[in-house]
C-alpha cells in the first residue's frame, strides 16, 4: 500500500465535504448588512445540526463558504500554523465583531423596541418583528414576553 499523501484530506473529511456540498450551503460575501450575516450564520448552524457535523469540521466548512470581502477578511484573522484552531462559537464571536458589532446590534435592538405595525400588513409586521427580535433576545425570552412586544 503506497504511503498516504499528506495533502489529501482523511477519508472522513472528504465524506463531510461531499455531504456538506450536497446540501448546497449558502455563501457569505461579507458586507455591512447584519441581517445577511445573521441569516448566513443561522443557516450554517442548522445545516451542521442536520448533518450531525463533528465540531472539528464546522469552522473549516463554514470558512469554505466565504467569498469576496469575507474571504479576504478570513485570510487576516484565521489562526496560523501552530495556533489553536477556532471553535464554531469562537468564529461567531470574531465574525460578530466584524459583521455585526455591538453598536449595530444596539441600533437593531432599538429598532425592534420601537417597531409598530402602523401601515404594515400583519404578515409584513410579523416578518419584521421576527427579523429584529433576534437582536433583542432578552426582550423575547418567553412566549409571554414575545406577545407583550407584539403590537
Amino acid at each position: 500500500m503506497p504511503p498516504r499523501c499528506e495533502l489529501m484530506p482523511e477519508p472522513i473529511a472528504m465524506e463531510m465535504i461531499c455531504q456538506f456540498n450536497r446540501f448546497k450551503p449558502p455563501k457569505f460575501e461579507g458586507g455591512t448588512d447584519p441581517m445577511v450575516y445573521e441569516e448566513w450564520f443561522r443557516r450554517m448552524k442548522n445545516l451542521f445540526e442536520i448533518m450531525e457535523c463533528p465540531e472539528r469540521f464546522e469552522v473549516h466548512l463554514g470558512a469554505y463558504q466565504f467569498e469576496k470581502e469575507a474571504e479576504f477578511w478570513w485570510g487576516t484573522v484565521k489562526p496560523r500554523v501552530g495556533e489553536p484552531v477556532l471553535t464554531w462559537n469562537q468564529l461567531k464571536a470574531v465574525m460578530d465583531a466584524q459583521y455585526c458589532p455591538r453598536d449595530v446590534r444596539r441600533v437593531k435592538e432599538r429598532e425592534f423596541l420601537c417597531l409598530k405595525q402602523g401601515q404594515l400588513g400583519v404578515m409584513e409586521y410579523t416578518v419584521k418583528f421576527n427579523e429584529l427580535s433576534r437582536f433583542a433576545p432578552n426582550q423575547v425570552a418567553t412566549e409571554e414576553m414575545r406577545m407583550n412586544h407584539f403590537e
